[in-house]
């Protein structure tokens, strides 16, 4: 079962998270740490109901007031954590595509690691936000085999049934005949199979997939595809494989080297503290050998580093 670092409070009040907050803003200066212990002890749920609660107590509107007393990437990780989880995807995924040059990464990062349910949530919540909706938008900024394969995503209509070891023997010979077995690559076969089936349809496929070539499917992917097409496919492989490791790898990326990636990491550690960041910790640690909450520290500052810590449970 996954692990997530935060849960609905059983004892909750909207009543009285309203109050807190209200008491966090109010006056000269803010009591950051309380709103931090307030938005943490709170599920995404819960935070809706306070949402309302707050403007019928006090007539003001929460969000509103979070965003003229707070600042910088401390305000982005508090509004993204009072956003619904499909409005919190929607709005990234509306940026990356209507910013200035399509920022595939983060295109390419929700498309591919999102579950049938939550993209159809996000579609819905998209529409609410932008009239042309998310597949036109995707289908008016990317192009070619990448556009066929993100409009297959968006679809949101992937398999969910256990994996059948004939048809992954069958579909992995189809593949390898599809790429690394003919002159050129026919994109079709790869786009149906990775946007369509199970992710336990595609592990018992690659694994095929490993017997027939001796090697694994990702690096087929490295030789078959490049660019866009490539991170798509690749990201596809990655979640199915081990989903958890790959959120890690992303927060990993987000800061290593010169800079942090803080849109990133937000991403990350908002998007699964209610799915499996319990487990993200846990494949952090394994594959790079220091805690995430180490990285964090050494990463980041000030209370936007307290509210990440406060998330990830350190």
């Amino acid at each position: 079962m996954p692990t997530p670092t935060i849960v609905a409070n059983p004892g909750f009040s909207a009543e009285e998270e309203s109050q807190a907050l209200r008491k966090a803003m109010k006056g000269l200066g803010t009591n950051e740490q309380a709103i931090i212990d307030s938005v943490v002890r709170m599920s995404n749920s819960q935070r809706q109901e306070v949402i309302v609660k707050y403007k019928g107590m006090f007539g003001r509107d929460l969000i509103d007031d979070l965003k003229s007393e707070l600042g910088g990437n401390f305000e982005d990780s508090v509004l993204a954590l009072f956003m619904t989880p499909a409005k919190f995807d929607a709005k990234c995924l509306h940026k990356s595509i209507k910013g200035l040059g399509t920022k595939d990464k983060v295109l390419v990062e929700i498309m591919c690691s999102r579950t049938n349910q939550q993209i159809n949530e996000i579609k819905e919540a998209y529409k609410k936000l932008h009239k042309d909706g998310l597949e036109k938008d995707i289908k008016g900024d990317t192009s070619g085999d990448y556009e066929r394969i993100l409009v297959s995503l968006c679809q949101g209509v992937r398999e969910e049934k256990p994996a059948d070891m004939a048809l992954a023997a069958a579909e992995a010979q189809k593949l390898y005949q599809a790429g690394e077995g003919k002159l050129g690559t026919d994109e079709s076969t790869f786009n149906y199979i990775i946007a369509t089936r199970s992710y336990d349809q595609l592990r018992a496929t690659f694994h095929e997939y490993k017997k027939i070539t001796g090697h694994d499917f990702l690096s087929a992917i490295a030789r078959e595809f490049s660019g866009d097409v490539e991170d798509c496919l690749a990201t596809v492989v990655k979640v199915a494989m081990d989903t958890p490791a790959y959120f890690a790898e992303l927060a990993y990326t987000s800061m290593k080297g010169a800079g942090t990636d803080e849109d990133r990491l937000i991403r990350v550690v908002v998007s699964r503290s209610e799915i499996d960041l319990g487990d993200v910790k846990f494949a952090f640690q394994h594959k790079y050998g220091k805690s995430l909450a180490s990285w964090i520290k050494d990463d980041c500052g000030g209370d936007f580093r307290r509210m990440l810590l406060a998330v990830v449970k350190d």
